[in-house]
């Protein structure tokens, strides 16, 4: 039965086993592609040039350059104070206003009037809620904000607490209305 199980899979597995092995195995097959790596494959790897010059420098700019580069920290901050001296200018006038170091002078400090910034946003703060007005007041807050019920009632628990952040003054002074018609006490900070 063995000879005849053998030669019936012979028949049927497309592979040709020798005699002497197993009729169940079968010569392992694999797949050979070609491989061509291509002979102009981008690289990404960064290259690094050397810097493009835009014009040519005449020598006397390349050895007062060079000079320069020689000065120390003490010897090129008195270079830019003669500069400045001697010239006319300020090295602040060239500087982007918001790379100023903190504490740098300001206009102000140069003696023109300080620009008045107008505030645009506006915190509104619960400062009290009488005992009678809670109900009223969670109805408000609600209607105001997309609160539940248990954030509208946590809200008005352990005050002074801010109720809305950063709205308008319109917005604030419209919340501030509501809630003081129901008799709570709001700031506007």
């Amino acid at each position: 039965m063995a000879s005849t199980l053998s030669t019936a899979l012979s028949l049927l597995s497309p592979y040709s086993a020798p005699s002497s092995a197993s009729p169940l195995f079968a010569p392992s097959q694999t797949l050979k592609f070609s491989f061509q790596p291509l002979a102009t494959a981008p690289s990404r790897r960064a290259a690094f040039l050397p810097p493009i010059i835009a014009a040519a420098v005449s020598p006397k700019i390349e050895e007062l350059g060079s000079q320069i580069e020689k000065l120390t920290l003490e010897e090129a901050r008195g270079l830019v104070d003669f500069l400045q001296e001697r010239l006319g200018v300020s090295a602040a006038a060239f500087a982007p206003a918001a790379v100023a170091a903190p504490g740098a002078p300001t206009d102000a400090a140069a003696g023109a009037p300080p620009a008045v910034e107008e505030k645009t946003e506006f915190d509104v703060v619960i400062e009290d809620v009488p005992s009678n007005a809670r109900i009223a007041t969670i109805k408000v807050i609600r209607g105001l904000t997309n609160l539940a019920l248990k954030e509208a009632k946590d809200l008005i628990e352990g005050l002074p607490k801010k109720f809305r952040e950063a709205v308008t003054k319109e917005e604030a002074e419209e919340a501030r209305k509501q809630l003081e018609e129901v008799g709570a006490k709001v700031s506007i900070v």
